[in-house]
Parts: C-alpha cells; structure tokens; sequence
C-alpha cells in the first residue's frame, strides 16, 4: 500500500491546495530568474521557452549600467545602523514598558500604537521641510533617522509582548537576589530574547530595505540612492532591455532572500516562541 493512500481526504485536500499556493507564489520568481539569463531574442520566443546558453553578462550589464554598486553600498550603509538602533533603543523601551512602573505609562504605550499606525505619505512632506531646515537633505542622515524614529514603535510592541512571555519565576528569583535592572536586562532578559531580537531584525531590514518613498523625496543626489530607488531610474532607461531589467530586480531582491534563508529558522523560531507557553 503507498504511502499516499494512509493520508486522510482532509490533509490530502490541504497538501494539494497548499502546494498550489507554493506554486503560485514561487512561478514569478522562476520566472523572473529565466528572464534574467535570456537573450532579446530568447525574450521574443515565449516566457517559459528556455535559453541556448545562459547569459550572465546581464548580470554585469546591469551591475555597471545601472551604478547598483553605488546603491547598493548606500542600502547598507542605511540598513545596518537602522536596524541595529531600532533593535536596540526597542529593548530598552520595550523592558520599561514590560517590567517598570512610571507616570502616564499606559498614556505612553498608546500613542506608540497610534505613531505605528501613522502612515508615512500623512508626514512625509512636514518631514522634506524639517530635513531641509536641518541641512540633511542628500545626506544619510535623512535616510537614516527618519527610518529609526519609524521602527521604533514597532520595536517597543514587538519585544515588550515578547518579554512579558518570559518566565516570571526566573526575574523574581533575580531580584530576589539584589539584581538590578540594567544586570537583569543584559544577563537574563536578552539572551532570552535572542529570538524574538532576530526576527525583529530580520523585518527591519525587509522593510528598510524596499523603503522606496523616503529616499525618494528626501534624496535627488545620486550618490545617496538605495537600491529600489536607483531601481526606478534603471527601469526608465531600460525598458525595452527586458533580460537586463530582470537581472537588475534580480540584483535588488537577492538580499532579501538570501537573509531570509539564512535566519529563517531564527524567524520562525522567533514567531512562535511564546505560542509553547
């Protein structure tokens, strides 16, 4: 007897459906991947047709036409100081609103909901007007702190949630000792939020990384575009380019797949940590 034929109707219908979803999904990518290696010509004979050799000069056409080195040192510069402040000034704010007691504490945690709430077309133009008040137009700063002062509502909620799922017991008998706050935080509190840290970063950097209307407004230099900004002019000057086009949304993307595969299991670890409690 196959193995097949022991799978309930129920969770055989769901396998099929759920491979369906996967197909669906996973099709655009294949063939975004196809298209990048393909010729012109190659381009003309159908989306599926598959090439005669791969071209991975479009890589490389892309690469140098398009100045993707420059964006692309520029989205780092932005992403790693984002996501390192934002994690960082979320644990601090986070452990207050999980563990102290303060004036308007829960006036507080309210308006870091709305602020995660705002969008960022409502203060995008009084944010061009402060930035050019300050001089940092065209500069990383602007892309910088905008972003921080963005993350770190989201940062507060997500790991004051995750550290009120810690177990009590452990914090008690450390104050019991004569522990103090910030031994607390650094000796017990973080490394059991390691998960949690994790995914954190990981959205972080998704988000600061296809961060397109920021750059867009607040950066007309250059030298300061990220990469799905620098995306939006390639794409003007190579629409009828499509095998170059798709090795340069190729080029864009890659990032964030392969941070993805790489800490995927930390993001799901991080997911359901507190689902076990």
């Amino acid at each position: 007897m196959s193995r097949s034929s022991n799978i309930p109707a129920a969770a055989l219908f769901l396998r099929i459906v759920l491979w369906l979803l996967a197909f669906v999904t996973i099709t655009p990518f294949l063939l975004l991947l196809l298209t990048s290696i393909k010729s012109k010509p190659d381009v003309l004979r159908g989306a599926f047709a598959l090439p005669a050799y791969p071209h991975f000069e479009n890589y490389v056409d892309a690469w140098n036409a398009g100045h993707f080195n420059i964006y692309f040192w520029n989205s780092i510069t932005v992403v790693i100081p984002v996501v390192a402040a934002s994690v960082f000034l979320g644990l601090l704010t986070g452990f207050a609103f999980a563990y102290l007691s303060f004036p308007f504490r829960r006036t507080l945690f309210a308006i870091l909901t709305l602020g995660m709430m705002v969008p960022a077309e409502a203060f995008i133009i009084p944010l061009y007007y402060e930035m050019r008040y300050l001089g940092l137009i065209n500069t990383y700063a602007a892309l910088i702190v905008p972003q921080i002062a963005m993350s770190i509502p989201f940062s507060t909620i997500f790991l004051a949630s995750a550290m009120q799922q810690l177990p009590e017991e452990i914090l008690e008998a450390a104050v019991l000792d004569g522990a103090g706050r910030f031994y607390i935080l650094r000796k017990i509190v973080i490394p059991l939020m390691i998960p949690a840290m994790s995914t954190l970063a990981l959205f972080l950097f998704i988000w600061t990384w296809n961060e397109f209307l920021i750059p867009f407004i607040l950066v007309n230099d250059d030298a300061y575009r990220t990469l799905p900004l620098g995306m939006l002019f390639f794409q003007g000057r190579y629409t009828v380019n499509t095998p170059v086009l798709t090795a340069g949304a190729v080029i864009v993307i890659f990032p964030l797949i392969l941070t993805y595969l790489v800490f995927q299991r930390r993001f799901i670890a991080g997911l359901t940590a507190g689902a076990t409690k």
